[in-house]
């Protein structure tokens, strides 16, 4: 298993721990999911394109 596809794996586990939704992260807002969330499109990208 290559490392890239663990560590996209790692990050969409993060994302869905830093959801609002959940009671630990409600008071956080939208702020680090948002981040993972562009973090993750961006490796992801790069992935499809064969760059990683």
């Amino acid at each position: 298993m290559p490392v890239s596809t663990i560590i996209i794996i790692v990050l969409i586990l993060i994302l869905i721990g830093a959801v609002p939704a959940w009671p630990h992260s409600r008071s956080w807002g939208y702020g680090p999911s948002g981040i993972i969330g562009v973090v993750l499109a961006v490796l992801l990208v790069l992935l499809l394109m064969g760059r990683i």
